[in-house]
Order: structure tokens, then sequence, then C-alpha cells
């Protein structure tokens, strides 16, 4: 009963600090974690699928997936960023319909493929820093 009770409270201060660091990042520093998150599900997906772990694999992918779609996706403004908005809502798309093969196939190329195409995009991004989010170019529209 102790440990059950000291792995839920582990739990709770886990989430508790990550809710913090969400709540005090700013725009920019929320679109690394997507990023980082992302490629840390497709790297953990790629080692459950080799493990034949499928409810790992599932879980990760659907995490990766999410990220994409909930995150990636809904933080674009197709009106202010233009043509770079538009591609990159076509490059998520593209990597979401492809998570969903490397899910249904357990074909790990599919990740291989996923994580080749985000990796440069999720380099740019943090190359380009916070003050980038000020500009007049900007395809993201993240938090107020």
């Amino acid at each position: 009963m102790f440990s059950s009770f000291g792995a839920r409270s582990a739990s709770a201060y886990q989430q508790i600090g990550v809710q913090s660091v969400v709540t005090e990042a700013s725009p920019h520093q929320l679109i690394n974690m997507l990023f980082d998150g992302l490629l840390k599900s497709l790297s953990s997906a790629r080692t459950a699928m080799q493990n034949r772990n499928v409810e790992e694999k599932i879980r990760h992918i659907s995490k990766a997936q999410r990220i994409i779609q909930e995150g990636l996706i809904l933080g674009l403004d197709l009106e202010k960023g233009g043509e770079l908005a538009e591609n990159l809502l076509a490059l998520y798309d593209y990597c979401a319909v492809k998570l969903t093969q490397a899910n249904a196939s357990n074909n790990v190329a599919f990740l291989d493929e996923v994580e080749h195409l985000m990796a440069p995009v999720a380099k740019s991004w943090a190359a380009i820093g916070p003050d980038a989010l000020n500009g007049n170019h900007n395809p993201i529209s993240v938090g107020g």
C-alpha cells in the first residue's frame, strides 16, 4: 500500500511539474517542447516495434499523432503564415498519415520517414529563437 501511494504521489508531482513548465513557457518554448515530445515518441515507438510490444507501439504512435494534430497543426496561423504555414500543414498532414501507416503495418520505415522529415523542422525552429514569434512572417500562433 505504501509503495502504491508513493507511486501515485510521484506521478502527481510530475504532472504538476510538467504543468508548471508548460504554464511558464514562452510560445517558442512550447513549440520546442512539442517537437521534442514528437521525436521522443517516434524513438519510443521504434523501440516498441523492434521489441514487438504492440501496446507500447500504439501508445507512442498515438502520442506522436496527437502532438502533430493537436499541437503543431492547431498552432499554425494559415492567414498570417502564408505559404510557409501551408507547407507546414501539408508536411504535418503527410506525417500523420505515415504514422497511421506505421501503426497499421508495423513498419518502422514509416517512423524513420517521419523522423527524417520532422527533425530538420524541429532543429530549424530551435535555431530561429523566440524573437521570431514577434516578426511579421510568423506562421505560428501560440499563446496570446
